[in-house]
């Protein structure tokens, strides 16, 4: 064996010794492309335990290994590192992934660089690849641009040490029409994101100091003309161990859209509530202070703007029961609505009129309120009134009452009945449910005493409370009470039927 093999072979074996332990991988190649020796770092970067497992040489090792560019396109069998190395090509800071042929599961990333080294005549003795691994690093670099891409805040990131940007995501793009080839590696002073910043010498001062830019409304210049207005805010973040800056934005135009909506929404609701004839009242739900009236209520119950707006509906006391005004918004509180409501009101005179109330519940800036229409029935209930007084003056016994003439007068006095709670027939006594139930057949008190063996008197003191406990004040309205609530209706027949 010559002095210069037996040289060689020492300098590969003292090599050996040196990088065996070393943390980064390093694989030792002949110039023709055998495979001489691996490190233990190197092995386990491929998932092996012996150096023959990566292939006797580079053409061996492209069957066993594939390998794959960061953009997941397959690197070329001559483009890989151990290839390029053999040509004589010297690089560094090459990325690739690398995957076993036979175990798609297993996956490193490897950061390869190549060295030379020659003898002292300066020919390639041996070829070195270097690599580290950076799996850990590159999983975290891809859920960051996956996180990031997939974000549907339009963002850029912005390289500091030259203010070119180095990512974009979709959101971006869509906001503004711009494409990623307009926007990676652009300078800011090509296409400054802080034009018309609200705030600009502050953003610009926080970006040289690399520190956080707060929120500003700001103006974006779109590619096809015209502008967008945006709220633009900075967040310093590293990447690759660079010094970035993250501008996240929020498009102000829809924002805007909604505003006008709600505005002219607004507008037409308040037209509206001014000119409508109908007296109208609006209240906030929980405390059921007035928030506004139109000019038609102010006029009807003849009180001036100033002792109704900020008084609260029982402060004014336009609602004549206030146990019905109690229950009325009870009602209101648990269905939302109510509609068509028998409400005796009160006018600033003290005069009262006879009103149909429908309300429901309507949302002003942010605050649930009702809204309470009141609509005059006086006229026509003064009608009816004097209808029923006349038929019951004719027909004072009720026991000319025919089946068609009882529904009548409960059609007629049950059109706009009042939907509030009211008296349940489980307030009766035993005795005056009996007692209601012979009135609906059209008996007298006499003919009540003799049924249920009561003296007369004590037969007309369980009518007079039966009166008292229905709010009635005559039989037929005794009758047509439990006609409404279907009481007694096998009953209500003329007694020639019988």
């Amino acid at each position: 064996m010559s002095q210069d093999v037996l040289t060689t072979e020492t300098n590969r074996r003292q090599l050996q010794q040196i990088i065996a332990g070393l943390s980064d991988g390093v694989i030792l190649l002949e110039a023709d492309k055998t495979i001489l020796w691996a490190n233990d770092a190197a092995l386990a970067m491929h998932g092996v335990s012996r150096v023959n497992q990566l292939g006797a040489n580079a053409k061996e090792y492209a069957k066993r290994f594939n390998l794959r560019y960061r953009n997941n396109h397959p690197v070329p069998t001559e483009s890989y590192p151990i290839n390029r190395i053999a040509g004589g090509e010297v690089f560094s800071d090459v990325l690739v992934e690398v995957t076993p042929s036979d175990d798609e599961e297993s996956l490193w990333v490897h950061n390869v660089r190549s060295l030379q080294l020659t003898d002292s005549a300066g020919q390639v003795e041996s070829l070195v690849l270097i690599m580290s691994d950076v799996t850990e690093w590159a999983s975290a670099e891809q859920r960051f641009e996956k996180t990031f891409n997939a974000n549907p805040a339009p963002a850029v990131i912005c390289r500091l040490s030259d203010l070119r940007y180095i990512k974009v995501n979709q959101g971006f793009l869509e906001m503004t029409g711009y494409t990623r080839d307009q926007v990676i590696g652009v300078s800011t002073y090509e296409l400054d994101i802080l034009d018309g910043a609200e705030k600009r010498d502050l953003a610009i001062e926080r970006l040289r100091q690399h520190t956080t830019i707060p929120q500003m409304q700001a103006e974006l210049k779109l590619p096809e003309r015209g502008n967008k207005q945006v709220i633009v805010a900075g967040q310093p973040l590293e990447i690759n161990e660079e010094a970035c800056m993250l501008f996240s934005f929020v498009d102000m135009e829809p924002r805007h859209k909604v505003e006008l909506a709600l505005r002219q929404s607004e507008e037409r609701f308040a037209k509206a509530f001014r000119l409508t004839p109908v007296p109208t009242l609006v209240c906030g739900a929980e405390n059921e202070l007035v928030i506004d009236v139109n000019e038609a209520f102010l006029e009807t119950l003849g009180y001036p703007s100033e002792e109704v707006l900020g008084k609260t509906v029982e402060e004014i006391d336009f609602i004549d029961d206030s146990g019905t005004r109690t229950r009325l918004f009870a009602a209101l509180e648990k269905a939302g609505k109510l509609d068509r409501v028998d409400v005796r009101i009160r006018k600033k005179g003290g005069e009262l009129i006879e009103c149909n109330v429908s309300a429901d519940t309507v949302n002003i800036q942010d605050s649930p309120c009702y809204l309470l229409v009141l609509m005059d029935i006086t006229e026509r209930k003064r009608t009816e009134v004097e209808l029923v007084a006349a038929i019951e003056e004719v027909m004072k016994d009720a026991s000319w009452f025919s089946r068609t003439l009882i529904e009548k007068l409960a059609n007629v006095k049950s059109v706009n009945s009042p939907k509030l709670p009211s008296v349940s027939f489980t307030d009766l006594t035993a005795r005056e449910r009996d007692v209601l139930g012979l009135i609906c057949e059209g008996l007298a008190d006499k003919e009540i005493a003799a049924r249920l063996k009561l003296a007369l008197n004590t037969v007309r003191n369980h009518v007079s409370t039966v009166y008292s406990k229905l709010d009635v004040h005559s039989r037929s309205e005794a009758i047509v009470w439990a006609r409404e609530r279907g009481l007694f209706a096998s009953e209500w027949r003329p007694k020639a039927q019988r």
